[in-house]
């Protein structure tokens, strides 16, 4: 998401000054232009998914090691640090 934001905003701004506002590396977003996605990031975004929607369901009180627990209930096999992060 933030690195399309990027690709749009850099006719009006530089992509280092963009970066740096959003705390990403200029190689980071180099590396995007160049290629898909990998599978890891694919799964990333899933998972970011469903904790984003844990999350709103728990009135935004849940936390790394309760997540992790739901998750798991729910099937999937993620390790609570990967949660956490």
């Amino acid at each position: 998401m933030r690195f399309k934001l990027i690709d749009e905003a850099k006719k009006e701004f530089p992509v280092h000054r963009l970066c740096n506002n959003l705390g990403i590396s200029e190689s980071g977003y180099f590396a995007w232009k160049e290629g898909p996605a990998s599978r890891r990031q694919n799964e990333d975004l899933i998972m970011l998914a469903l904790i984003r929607s844990q999350f709103s369901t728990s009135n935004e009180t849940c936390g790394a090691p309760r997540m992790h627990v739901e998750l798991k209930e729910d099937g999937l096999e993620v390790g609570r640090h990967r949660v956490a992060d």
